[in-house]
């Protein structure tokens, strides 16, 4: 099964707004394990950065300036969601943390250009996982990397392809095949062998003593109409 982790940054809360796309992150799984596959652009939103944006994720208007437009990324982008790494078409779940906001942003670029929107049919929303399944807790991508001791160490600021990295390994936790301090094998991978050597013992013995068969006997003198004597 193909899936695709995705995040996104923007400049803002609401597309209807006027606020655009500033990054798009990717990363490739196939039977919920990573493949090394990743899709990662900055974009130019051809706009400002409001402050209190580039606080989140750090990134300024004179950095995107040089960056690609939607419309220069966006075949490469989709080309990514459908196609497997021979090219092959294979249509892939995404998972996305707080799914509603990403695919708002990205439908906004899309219908832009005239292109089909993402459908939520086609989305997994980790978010509502970790709410379902731990009702009451924090269910942040923060929180959740500290709940499956996923190291996000690195995440000092919000980055779509870190946090697709982060997110990638709290899902495996959230669908129950995350383990603290579980070594996923990977194709390739040496392994070893252990051969532990049985060393054969002879059958301890176990007939009865002459006293135990005695008091046996008194025992069995001592029933009335045994059922193994009727008839």
């Amino acid at each position: 099964m193909r899936e695709i982790v995705l995040d996104t940054e923007t400049t803002g809360l609401d597309p209807a707004d006027g606020h655009r796309v500033v990054e798009i992150g990717a990363v490739e799984l196939v039977n919920h394990v990573p493949t090394g596959r990743t899709f990662h652009e900055y974009i130019n939103p051809e706009r400002d950065m409001p402050e209190d944006a580039q606080r989140v994720h750090g990134l300024t208007s004179a950095f995107l300036a040089k960056k690609p437009v939607f419309a220069e990324i966006v075949d490469a982008f989709l080309d990514f969601l459908e196609h497997d790494a021979k090219g092959e078409p294979a249509p892939a779940r995404l998972v996305i943390h707080n799914a509603s906001f990403d695919v708002k942003f990205l439908n906004s670029e899309l219908q832009r250009l005239g292109h089909p929107p993402l459908v939520m049919d086609q989305v997994l929303d980790s978010l509502q996982m970790a709410r379902q399944r731990f009702p009451g807790a924090p269910a942040s991508l923060d929180a959740l990397c500290r709940r499956f001791e996923v190291d996000a160490t690195a995440r000092t600021l919000h980055g779509a392809l870190l946090d697709c990295q982060l997110l990638a390994e709290v899902y495996l936790g959230l669908i129950g095949g995350r383990q603290p301090d579980l070594a996923l094998v990977v194709e390739g991978a040496s392994t070893t062998t252990v051969v532990i050597e049985r060393i054969a013992r002879p059958a301890r013995p176990h007939a009865p003593s002459d006293a135990e068969l005695a008091a046996h006997a008194a025992f069995l003198a001592t029933l009335k109409e045994p059922i193994w004597l009727a008839e």
